[in-house]
């Protein structure tokens, strides 16, 4: 851990395992706060994270795998949540899904290149009366084409 004692987001996370008495039950609220100062759970967090509240490193990537709020890759400043549901389905989210990831460049989860972008999909945002569907951030659109899809894009460039 001392490789690191001189990284301030290291110490912010330290903080907080302190703070939690690096009890191994507050494996979820710690690596919480680890994504929230680092953007992702890379490697290096993961390990730290281990050692810190000594717990094996299988248990640290079996919760952060589990739990779909987690992730180890960096994610854009913009996550597009497109959902893909029956009704957004129905009127047109696979039309709309093709067009992004031309438009991005990208596949289902993965970042464009300016890490602006995330390009996602959920099952059901519960909006199916505004179908197709999609969010960015907090932000929902729906009623969505194509072209509407991409125009709604340029806000967030």
């Amino acid at each position: 851990m001392e490789a690191c004692a001189d990284n301030v987001l290291y110490q912010q996370l330290d903080s907080v395992m302190e703070q939690y008495g690096r009890s191994p039950d507050s494996l979820i609220q710690v690596l919480h706060r680890g994504q929230e100062l680092f953007g992702y759970l890379p490697e290096e967090v993961l390990q730290y994270v281990a050692k810190g509240l000594r717990i094996p490193i299988s248990k640290v990537y079996g919760v952060v795998t589990f739990y779909s709020f987690f992730t180890t890759v960096p994610k854009g400043k913009h996550t597009i949540m497109l959902c893909l549901g029956t009704a957004c389905y129905v009127k047109g989210a696979e039309r709309i899904l093709q067009r992004l990831k031309k438009e991005l460049g990208v596949e289902l989860g993965q970042t464009t290149s300016d890490h602006l972008f995330t390009l996602s999909a959920a099952r059901c945002v519960g909006a199916c009366g505004l179908a197709p569907v999609a969010m960015i951030g907090d932000d929902v659109y729906g009623k969505l084409t194509p072209d509407k899809m991409i125009r709604t894009l340029k806000k967030y460039r």
